[in-house]
C-alpha cells in the first residue's frame, strides 16, 4: 500500500471538514457535512492519474520477486479505482452567489458519532448535536408524544427533550380552581398560590374574585364542583359534608364520647352542661352578649357561655334542594338560665365530626376550668391549655382509628373509641389538617399559648401542669 502515500505526500492541499449550523434554540444545532474545500486543478488530476499508474506498475514489478496474496492485490485495485472514480466527477453546479463548490473526499472517522436514540452510527448526512449527545434528526423525539422535535426551541426535564407544548401540558401547573394554565407574571415567571396543607394550587386572582372556600377544610371551590350552601352563608365541600353534624340531637353521641375522654383523663365535669348547635348569626349574637371570653378571629366556631341568654338552636337538620342549598331547617328558641358558672356550650352546625369534636373538646376545657374554680387566667394560658386538650382528643381519635393506643392517660378512652367503625381516608386526612391548624396557628393567644402549654404537658404531664396553672396562673417552664 506504499503507493497511496506517494499520492498525498507531495500535495500541499488540505482536506477540510466543516459544518453548517441551524440554531434550534438552547444548545440544539443541526449539522450537515460541508461541501467546501480546495479545488484540484486539471493538471493535478493528471499527475495523480500518472502516480496511480506508476505505483501499479511498481507493484507488478515487485510481484515478480515477492509473493503477494490475491486478496491483497484485489483490495489495492479496488481502492485505486475508488479514488479514480472520486476524481472523475461532473462539473459542479453554479449557485446564485457565483461561487463554485467542488466536492472533495472528506474523511469521517468510523464510530465517532453514535446516535443515542437508535444506538447506531450516524455516518454521513445531517445530524443533531444537543444535550451532550449526537442524534439522527428523526431520532430526536419528544418524551411525551414520541414525535420528532423539529422546532427551533424545545424544553427539557431530567435530560429528556419535550416539545414546548407537550412540556406545558405535562409540567406547567394548572389551576385547581378554574383548570386553566396558571398565567405568568410580568417577569415571565409562573406565580400561583398554594394551600399550606392541601397543596391546592390556584391563580392569584381567585383570592379576590369571590371564589368561595369550604368553611371546614378551607379548600377553594373548583369550577366543576359545587359546594353545599348553608343557610348562614357558609359553603361546605362534599367530603366534609359526608361526616358533617347538622343538628343538636345528632351531636349528642359525639358529646358523650368527649365526656368519656375527659373521664379517662380524670377530669370529669361535675355538671351536665347543655350543648347546642347553632347558626353563625346566633353564635355571633351570643358572643356579643357574653361579658367575658376570648374569640379566635376571623371565624368563631364555638363558645362556652356563662351568662343567661336566649338563643336559637338547630332542632332539625336541613335537607338540600336545588342549587345545593339547605332547606326546611327548623330552629327553636332556647332560654339558658344560670345554675352554675357555665350555662351552655355552643358549636356551629354543619362541620364534620372531627372538627366539631375538637371544638367541643376545647370549649369543654373552658367549662372544666370554670367549674373547678380556677382563677381568671390570661388569654394565652386559658386558650393555650384548651387547645392542648383539643389536640389531644384529635390524636386519640386518629390513634384509635389505627387500632393503636394513645398515651397512658387516655388509653381507656382509646380502647373504647377503637371499637367504633373505621374512619375514611379523607376523614383521617381532615383530622391531620385540624391538628396542623392548631400546631401552626400564628396568633399570640391560640398559637403561642398552645405551644407553651404543649411543651409544659410534655415535660411535666397534664396533671402537674394544671396544678401549676391553678397556683400561679402560668405554665411551668
Amino acid at each position: 500500500m506504499g503507493w497511496l502515500s506517494k499520492i498525498f505526500k507531495g500535495s500541499n492541499h488540505k482536506i477540510s471538514e466543516g459544518h453548517s449550523h441551524v440554531n434550534y434554540g438552547g444548545d440544539t444545532n443541526f449539522h450537515e457535512p460541508s461541501s467546501s474545500g480546495d479545488v484540484w486543478s486539471e493538471n493535478e488530476n493528471e499527475d495523480i492519474d500518472r502516480a496511480i499508474a506508476l505505483s501499479l506498475l511498481e507493484e507488478n514489478q515487485k510481484g515478480k520477486n515477492a509473493i503477494v496474496s490475491d486478496s491483497q492485490l484485489e483490495e489495492d485495485e479496488q481502492l485505486a479505482r475508488a479514488i479514480q472514480d472520486s476524481l472523475n466527477v461532473d462539473s459542479p453546479p453554479r449557485y446564485g452567489n457565483g461561487n463554485l463548490y467542488q466536492p472533495v473526499p472528506v474523511y469521517f472517522p468510523m464510530g465517532s458519532r453514535i446516535c443515542v436514540g437508535c444506538n447506531t452510527e450516524i455516518g454521513y448526512g445531517r445530524y443533531l448535536n444537543c444535550l451532550n449527545a449526537f442524534w439522527h434528526p428523526e431520532c430526536f423525539r419528544c418524551r411525551a408524544c414520541n414525535l420528532p422535535i423539529s422546532d427551533y426551541e424545545f424544553s427539557t426535564s431530567g435530560n429528556y427533550p419535550y416539545h414546548k407544548s407537550c412540556y406545558r401540558e405535562n409540567y406547567h401547573p394548572k389551576c385547581d380552581v378554574c383548570n386553566n394554565f396558571i398565567p405568568t407574571n410580568p417577569a415571565g415567571l409562573i406565580e400561583y398560590r398554594a394551600h399550606p396543607f392541601w397543596i391546592q394550587k390556584y391563580c392569584p386572582s381567585h383570592e379576590h374574585d369571590g371564589t368561595p372556600r369550604c368553611c371546614s377544610c378551607e379548600r377553594m371551590e373548583p369550577r366543576d364542583t359545587r359546594y353545599i350552601a348553608l343557610n348562614d352563608g357558609r359553603k361546605l365541600c362534599l367530603e366534609c359534608l359526608d361526616s358533617g353534624i347538622m343538628d343538636t340531637n345528632g351531636c349528642q353521641p359525639l358529646y358523650n364520647d368527649i365526656q368519656k375522654f375527659y373521664e379517662s383523663l380524670n377530669m370529669k365535669l361535675d355538671q351536665q352542661v347543655p350543648l347546642l348547635l347553632v347558626e353563625r348569626q346566633a353564635l355571633n349574637e351570643a358572643r356579643e352578649g357574653e361579658k367575658n371570653g376570648h374569640y379566635h378571629m376571623p371565624e368563631t366556631r364555638g363558645l362556652c357561655l356563662s351568662e343567661e341568654q336566649t338563643i336559637s338552636t338547630i332542632s332539625r337538620r336541613p335537607r338540600f334542594g336545588a342549587g345545593n342549598r339547605a332547606m326546611d331547617m327548623r330552629t327553636e328558641p332556647c332560654k339558658l338560665t344560670r345554675r352554675c358558672d357555665v350555662t351552655a356550650i355552643l358549636i356551629l352546625y354543619g362541620l364534620p365530626r372531627l372538627l366539631t369534636g375538637s371544638i367541643l373538646a376545647h370549649e369543654m376545657m373552658h367549662a372544666w376550668l370554670r367549674l373547678k374554680g380556677y382563677r381568671t387566667l390570661s388569654q394565652d394560658v386559658e386558650e393555650g391549655i384548651c387547645q392542648v386538650l383539643a389536640h389531644m382528643w384529635l390524636e386519640a381519635e386518629l390513634s384509635s382509628a389505627s387500632d393503636s393506643n394513645f398515651t397512658s392517660t387516655s388509653s381507656s378512652y382509646a380502647s373504647n373509641a377503637s371499637k367504633q367503625s373505621k374512619i375514611s381516608h379523607f376523614e383521617r386526612k381532615l383530622g391531620e389538617f385540624f391538628k396542623h391548624q392548631i400546631e401552626s396557628d400564628i396568633s399570640p393567644v391560640y398559637g403561642d399559648g398552645y405551644r407553651a402549654g404543649q411543651q409544659a404537658v410534655h415535660k411535666y404531664g397534664l396533671r402537674s401542669t394544671l396544678d401549676h396553672i391553678r397556683m400561679t396562673g402560668t405554665f411551668p417552664y
